[in-house]
């Protein structure tokens, strides 16, 4: 059960980071945080990760969509039947994040995106991203390192 409040945590704890940034910033206006460490930024990303498929918004939504029923079932089937709890974690958060960019998907046709890094290569430098992109990644990582046998279950 504790496995579904993780879920439900990380859509709930996004979307009202999301609806906070849709109220209260501008588009495309940086508002540095931590010594410039962090900036603030309002970005309605029609895209995947770093825009991909943003011309195909259909397609995105359907694969995003058959993508998070494939999660879900795996999730299903690994919390009722497995005592694996990293990768119950790991699948925890990857759906948690997925839902709450697909919700926006489906409700605004666009994911709200709303900090940035601002340390480190350039590259990184330039990617705006939201709380359920770090779950979705850091969920896909423990997941992936679970069903290796990498990363030991307790």
């Amino acid at each position: 059960m504790s496995y579904l409040f993780i879920t439900a945590g990380v859509f709930l704890l996004d979307f009202i980071i999301k609806s906070y940034m849709d109220k209260k910033y501008a588009r495309k206006v940086q508002h540095p945080r931590l010594n410039g460490a962090i900036i603030l930024e309002k970005y309605y990303n029609r895209g995947a990760a770093l825009n991909l498929l943003s011309q195909k918004p259909k397609i995105l939504k359907f694969l995003h969509t058959a993508m998070l029923i494939a999660v879900g079932t795996v999730y299903y089937f690994i919390v009722r039947y497995s005592n694996r709890p990293v990768a119950k974690t790991g699948l925890a958060l990857l759906l948690g994040g997925g839902l709450s960019n697909l919700f926006d998907r489906y409700t605004k046709g666009h994911v709200v995106d709303y900090f940035r890094i601002n340390i480190g290569p350039k590259w990184l430098r330039r990617i705006i991203f939201n709380v359920s992109d770090f779950c979705v990644f850091i969920g896909a990582l423990l997941a992936a390192l679970s069903v290796d046998g990498t990363c030991k279950e307790a």
